[in-house]
């Protein structure tokens, strides 16, 4: 019995050994595979493997974990240790951080975008950080555009339309059923058969996705607005962070940077080239007249007062504001 037990104890401590020398690293995000966004999280990959003396580095793209509510929760449980998310995804973690993509119209150029992140980029890190992540990069995707099974260029012309939705976002699909439209709370992995089959009719998405996911063809017509930017970041739960040495950290920082630098000069050269791709195959484009850019204009008035204290804290909407006014008062 006593050597049964002593055979028994040693294996488990050898067992917990491999455990331990069995370093990985796996990342869950929406992005498809081989586009912009998966090669840089495999380049970031070869970073963290050298600065750990090798490892298991997976990336799991097109969403095969889940939407990113679902790829939130497994990282919160040790599934997954990191995950390349949009606004959709890092809300359910710190939820202020959806003032940078949950206030359409509000921003009206990258420059714009850039200078409201940056002034709430140190704040925003300690606030993931306290949440038990760590930032590693911030991107971007393009803006977004809507793209629809009929032509249409009014805020009106698509209240007959059926549109995506994200599932996890309750508070939107009520403030779009309150203005008259009709949400259909769907993942991004159902889009395109969800188009395809009649379920809905319009798909809010940026350009590169509308190519990539080949929306586009059975929603051949995309509003020429700039709705709001697709934000998101890179982060890693602070377990597997503070697993690395302070030099292997460094160098894991220093790849991150360069990848968001990377992703976003890259995403919105792509926008642009992604639209041309698709007028080539049959995209229509329609432009809202000087009439409807003002309709436009007046809903996301009326949206404003039902996002702030609901989609994107009170506090933080009137800071985003605040950093709008002195960006646009500073560049005249």
């Amino acid at each position: 019995m006593t050597q049964r037990l002593a055979a028994l104890v040693l294996g488990l401590f050898l067992a917990c050994n491999v455990l331990a020398a069995d370093k990985s690293l796996r990342i869950g995000t929406l992005a498809p595979k081989n586009s912009l966004y998966h090669r840089q999280l495999m380049t970031l990959g070869e970073a963290w493997r050298t600065a750990n003396g090798g490892g298991k580095y997976l990336v799991y793209p097109d969403g095969s974990q889940g939407g990113e509510t679902d790829m939130v929760r497994r990282m919160r449980i040790g599934q997954l240790q990191g995950g390349l998310l949009s606004v959709v995804g890092l809300r359910e973690i710190e939820p202020s951080i959806a003032a940078l993509q949950a206030m359409p119209m509000m921003f009206k150029s990258w420059d714009e975008v850039d200078y409201v992140r940056e002034k709430m980029r140190p704040a925003m890190e300690k606030k993931f950080l306290d949440q038990g992540f760590v930032v590693l990069a911030w991107g971007d995707a393009g803006w977004v555009r809507f793209f629809s099974k009929r032509p249409a260029h009014h805020p009106d012309d698509y209240k007959t339309m059926k549109f995506f939705a994200w599932g996890g976002e309750a508070e939107q699909q009520e403030i779009m059923k309150r203005l008259g439209y009709t949400p259909v709370p769907l993942e991004t992995a159902d889009i395109l058969p969800a188009i395809q089959t009649g379920m809905i009719d319009a798909v809010p998405s940026t350009p590169y996705f509308a190519l990539a996911t080949q929306i586009y063809n059975t929603a051949p017509n995309m509003l020429d607005l700039n709705w709001a930017p697709i934000v998101g970041a890179l982060v890693m739960t602070r377990k597997a962070w503070d697993e690395m040495t302070p030099a292997a950290q460094q160098q894991v920082r220093e790849a991150g940077v360069k990848a968001g630098g990377e992703i976003r000069q890259q995403a919105r050269k792509e926008v642009d080239e992604a639209v041309d791709a698709m007028k080539k195959r049959g995209l229509v484009v329609n432009t809202p007249d000087a009439g409807q850019m003002k309709a436009w204009n007046a809903l996301a008035d009326r949206l404003y007062p039902q996002i702030r204290g609901t989609l994107v804290p009170a506090a933080t909407f009137d800071e985003v504001v605040a950093y709008l006014k002195a960006y646009r008062s500073g560049k005249k």
